[in-house]
């Protein structure tokens, strides 16, 4: 099965990087952007056979994929 992995700044945290692509945008005669925020998406595939796939991906997020102090994510499972 596959797993799709969202992970995102909380919207109260500053992002330096999404601000200069909202601007880089507008210089390019995309006015209309008025603000952009950067994340990752993260895709794996996983084992058929593995129980509490939730679980198993909520550990995962948190100990690894995201930092959850600035971060949150969300996951959808595909099967």
């Amino acid at each position: 099965m596959k797993a799709r992995v969202y992970v995102t700044l909380k919207s109260g945290v500053l992002d330096p990087q999404g601000q200069a692509v909202a601007r880089a945008l507008g210089r390019l005669g995309f006015g209309e952007v008025k603000d952009a925020r950067i994340g990752k998406l993260i895709e794996m595939q996983l084992a058929d056979d593995v129980k509490d796939v939730e679980g198993h991906l909520k550990q995962m997020c948190e100990k690894l994929l995201a930092n959850t102090v600035i971060e949150e994510y969300r996951f959808e499972i595909i099967q």
